[in-house]
């Protein structure tokens, strides 16, 4: 027989002990005929030589047998879970298609295959879970929650299989994935016993001599520790017991991989760790009496020891979303230790052991709802994320995150990640509400948007009609959702903003009798250094760009193209244009850059038009030059956020070397009769300024005018605005 070839002797054996151990546990699930069929199938792949081993040379039949020992017996599920983890490497190397499993074992076999097959194409396109390959996997979990179980299970057999094997990379990568997002996953979804098995596995084959250091150091103190928990539980039994209650009790040793994060936390050697163990108080209680019982022992265990108020954590009251009940709360024992307890009923610990598939079970449905809604919000997440990098980061931390519980005014619950603020739960509520939010109102009292909200708070959200979302509201908030949201929000208010700017140029053109020209206008945004039309309207709607001044100099290009055109072959002071000066350049040490740098190439930024005396820094440029930019320059606090490896220091050398610098200034004002001939004047009487251009808009009664003046710096500047705002009928003075 080919199988012979397909099995080792030990193998065989293997099988034998597996298939009895299967048929024994999962017997009341499986139906008469699916046994016959799965080892008639199974027979058939191994002579046919079709299923393929790993990267550990694991038999896949003996692997997915044991797969399906786990997801029975450790996680509780039932037949189509059960004959799914099978068939599953089957249909995956072509020898079951999915629609002969769904003839054979019906639909519910089929789909949650379906989804592991997908999971599968996934891996074998990357090595490595990168983002996007990332994003599909979980969106491919969230089709049916049994995937996200079955993986789970294969992820525990394999890391329980490769102790000993030679392939240390491999091993290495399946340990790391483990770690990254199998372990958070269970965690989530209340397979804490699981959980910390691939954390512990993890960190055995990713740091060994860390990982037998802490077991080491753990089987030393194991005698002292067993006599300890011995000593502290004598007296809770012997008053439980008194008290009528029906409960078994058990120490519990934390795992090596809690252990060693605690290490690294408070930077501290085994020895520094003394919550090394939680004892275990677990009730024999009737559904209807859980938490009245639960309550009790808690009062009875506080009565003998003193507890830390700060370290009771009450999921009776409110589960957690994965379906987990306990009372946790810390006291300190003999000896001047403190001890974890933890107080629940068989139920509970069912629960609190055996994860959601347990919960099912006492519940009588098939899914979870909080669990239900957990991965509809990742998958809203993933959807709109786009190519995000932190995407992998962010989804592990808030896989772990605590959650906090907050009532709306009228009683409804929501659940919210810890560090959550008023801001993300405005938007957890309706989107137009997060939008309109200017505060709120937390157990009666006012508190900002950026209140972060605590488990029990009863929150009001105060709204604007005037109110707007704003750039910095993305600092403010925590949740995926409720960022999303800004960033759509910000996208479509900025797109208002650039077609309001459009219209107000074109307007403008209009009033004053301008025939508009599209080409000419793209000349000037390429003149004005902008790569795209809408990063230049953009700079009108921020008043970055002085409409007028756009028109001016669209004039001025229209006039040079028509003369170009015309070919004129004479000059004269009517037609002159004087050439337009570089003055952004200075080859000497006017400047100090970074520390004490001096001769460095640079240019004054043409956003802000810094002069002798501003306080200044300097930006490097893509290629590689440095342009100088106010530090109130409109485009600083961008620059220093988002380039913020690019900000260089610069101050100003020695005094001001004589040189000049075109400075605008905006005048407004009553359109008095020579009120621009008093502004004239008033320039013209200045020692070393000169007056390059003056344009000037009046409009019902008021004028706005924009000077350029070439001045020595700002102590001449500040002189000078002070003596424009003198003039009667001028009202603002302000440097452009």
């Amino acid at each position: 027989m080919e199988e012979i070839y397909f099995f080792t002797k030990e193998e065989k054996e293997q099988l034998i002990t597996l298939y009895k151990k299967l048929l024994r546990i999962s017997g009341d699930t499986l139906q008469k005929e699916d046994c016959h069929k799965i080892k008639n199938h199974l027979r058939k792949a191994a002579e046919n030589n079709i299923l393929k081993r790993n990267a550990f040379g694991m038999n896949p039949i003996i692997k997915e047998m044991q797969t399906a020992v786990i997801v029975s017996e450790e996680i509780g599920m039932k037949r189509a879970s059960i004959i799914a983890a099978m068939l599953n490497d089957s249909v995956i190397d072509g020898f079951y298609s999915i629609e002969e499993v769904e003839n054979e074992y019906g639909k519910d076999v089929a789909t949650i295959i379906k989804g592991l097959v997908k999971i599968n194409e996934l891996y074998a396109k990357s090595p490595t879970i990168e983002s996007e390959n990332f994003r599909n996997l979980i969106i491919s979990f969230a089709e049916d929650m049994r995937v996200i179980l079955i993986m789970i299970a294969d992820r525990v057999n394999i890391m329980r299989q490769i102790k000993n094997h030679s392939n240390n990379e491999a091993r290495l990568k399946v340990s790391n994935e483990a770690a990254y997002l199998y372990a958070p996953l269970a965690h989530k979804l209340g397979l804490y016993v699981i959980k910390s098995e691939l954390e512990d596995l993890s960190l055995k084959y990713t740091e060994r001599e860390v990982y037998y250091h802490i077991k080491d150091k753990l089987n030393e103190t194991k005698a002292s520790r067993d006599k300890y928990i011995e000593e502290f539980i004598a007296p809770i039994d012997k008053r439980l017991s008194e008290a009528g209650l029906k409960f078994h009790t058990k120490g519990r040793t934390k795992s090596i991989h809690s252990i060693y994060q605690k290490m690294k936390k408070q930077k501290c050697a085994f020895e520094g760790v003394y919550d090394l163990f939680a004892i275990r108080i677990i009730l024999d209680s009737e559904i209807d009496k859980e938490k009245q019982e639960c309550w009790q022992a808690y009062s009875i265990v506080t009565d003998m020891y003193m507890p830390n108020p700060k370290r009771l954590r009450d999921w009776l009251s409110v589960p957690k979303s994965n379906g987990y009940e306990s009372l946790h709360t810390t006291v300190m024992g003999p000896q001047g230790k403190w001890v974890e307890i933890q107080i629940r009923t068989e139920r509970m610990d069912d629960i609190a052991e055996r994860g959601l598939a347990a919960h099912w079970r006492y519940k009588g449905v098939k899914g979870e709802a909080g669990v239900d809604e957990w991965l509809t919000s990742i998958r809203e997440t993933l959807e709109n994320a786009g190519n995000d990098l932190e995407l992998m980061d962010r989804l592990k931390l808030e896989l772990y995150e605590d959650e906090v519980f907050v009532f709306t005014p009228k009683g409804d619950l929501y659940k919210l990640p810890k560090g959550a603020t008023v801001l993300d739960f405005a938007f957890t509520i309706h989107t137009k509400l997060g939008c309109k939010c200017i505060g709120a109102k937390i157990n009666g009292k006012n508190a900002q948007i950026k209140q972060a909200l605590n488990s029990g708070d009863q929150v009001e959200i105060m709204t604007s009609t005037s109110q707007t979302p704003k750039r910095d509201w993305l600092n403010v908030v925590s949740t995926s959702k409720a960022r999303n949201k800004i960033r759509q929000a910000l996208k479509e208010i900025e797109a208002k903003q650039v077609e309001f700017a459009k219209e107000t140029i074109e307007r403008k053109f209009k009033n004053r009798k301008i025939d508009y020209d599209d080409s000419i206008m793209m000349k000037l945004i390429k003149k004005f250094s902008y790569k795209t039309v809408t990063d230049f309207y953009q700079d009108v709607a921020d008043e970055k760009l002085d409409a007028n001044n756009i028109i001016d100099r669209f004039l001025e290009l229209k006039k040079r193209e028509t003369e170009s055109k015309e070919e004129i072959n004479y000059r004269s002071a009517e037609s002159y244009v004087k050439p337009e000066e570089d003055y952004s350049n200075f080859k000497d040490d006017v400047l100090v850059i970074d520390q004490n740098l001096k001769g460095i190439d640079f240019k004054l930024a043409k956003c802000c038009n810094p002069i002798y005396g501003d306080d200044v820094f300097g930006f490097v440029t893509i290629s590689g030059g440095i342009k100088i930019h106010r530090t109130d320059c409109p485009n600083a606090h961008e620059l220093k956020s988002r380039f913020g490896y690019r900000i260089v220091k610069a101050r100003w050398a020695g005094k001001s070397s004589g040189k000049q610098y075109p400075i605008s200034i905006k005048i407004i004002g009553h359109d008095d009769i020579g009120i621009v001939t008093n502004i004239t004047s008033i320039i013209s009487k200045e020692n070393n300024v000169t007056l390059r251009s003056i344009n000037i808009d009046s409009n019902d009664g008021l004028f706005s005018g924009m000077l350029t003046v070439m001045i020595d710096d700002t102590t001449k500047l500040e002189s000078l605005i002070k003596k424009l705002k003198t003039i009667k009928g001028v009202k603002q003075v302000n440097r452009g």
